[in-house]
């Protein structure tokens, strides 16, 4: 097996940390990535078996979601790519409760390629290195549905989960469901960050509506006003997100990470003090 693993957004937010962990392994992977060499690039097809040429397992993420217009057949592009070229295992990363993302799944778990499913719920590291941070940032945080519990994960955990059932291939067929340890609203998050920066931190109860309509007026990308709107109005109030799962203990043999835990240490690196302009 040596190196002939692919991290497919190995520059991501789990993809990174999924190669960190393989590098304390000993392991060098490919990274799977526009600016890497070889490039891959998922709106760029052709780019795809350079990238793919030797490898035998792959960690699989796609940005922005599996959830998005398109993704189902970029995947099933990719999977029959794979098989052709001989890849032996696949590691998907997926969404709980997201109907379309499991449509995704069902095309890696019937492609005869070995595979592991890690279905993950919402990830702490939206705080901190993505599109919950500005808001904090502004000391005024408006969002909707912010009395919902939310098993929000650690993407540390999620990574470590990822790349041991990318070399054990004892959870070869497995779906792994990782939540974090406990059910947690915004409201409670943003006191957590809150009482952990230092900051003065509003909270203000929007409808989803005006977030969207707050999301189009800062121009982000369309796909993720999309996803996240998508993923408050389908999501978050499934009753199947709203539960706590022990998968992260029974495969790393220790609990999750809480987020009062990520929050602390999170806090020591100053990315919620930071001064905007």
């Amino acid at each position: 097996m040596n190196n002939n693993i692919l991290v497919i957004g190995g520059t991501g937010k789990t993809g990174r940390r999924v190669v960190t962990q393989l590098n304390n392994k000993g392991i060098t992977p490919r990274i799977g990535a526009r600016n890497a060499s070889p490039s891959f690039d998922w709106d760029h097809k052709e780019t795809w078996p350079d990238a793919l040429n030797g490898i035998e397992r792959m960690y699989v993420t796609y940005y922005p979601d599996l959830a998005v217009p398109g993704a189902k057949e970029d995947i099933e592009s990719l999977t029959y790519l794979a098989k052709e070229l001989g890849v032996k295992k696949m590691v998907l990363l997926s969404g709980k409760g997201e109907k379309e993302a499991e449509a995704c799944e069902q095309i890696v778990m019937n492609s005869g390629i070995d595979y592991t499913i890690v279905r993950a719920s919402w990830f702490n590291q939206n705080w901190s290195e993505s599109f919950f941070l500005n808001p904090i940032l502004s000391g005024e945080v408006a969002l909707p549905m912010t009395d919902v519990l939310i098993p929000f994960v650690d993407a540390n955990d999620i990574a470590e989960v990822a790349a041991t059932v990318l070399l054990d291939d004892a959870y070869n067929g497995e779906i792994i469901e990782v939540t974090g340890p406990e059910l947690i609203t915004f409201k409670e998050i943003v006191a957590i960050i809150s009482k952990t920066s230092g900051r003065n931190l509003n909270l203000h109860n929007i409808t989803l509506e005006q977030y969207t309509n707050g999301m189009k007026q800062m121009q982000l990308p369309n796909d993720v006003i999309w996803l996240i709107e998508y993923l408050f109005s389908h999501v978050l109030t499934n009753p199947e997100n709203q539960l706590v799962v022990n998968d992260i203990e029974r495969v790393l043999g220790r609990k999750a990470t809480s987020f009062l835990a990520y929050a602390e240490e999170t806090a020591k690196t100053g990315v919620w003090n930071q001064v905007t302009v």
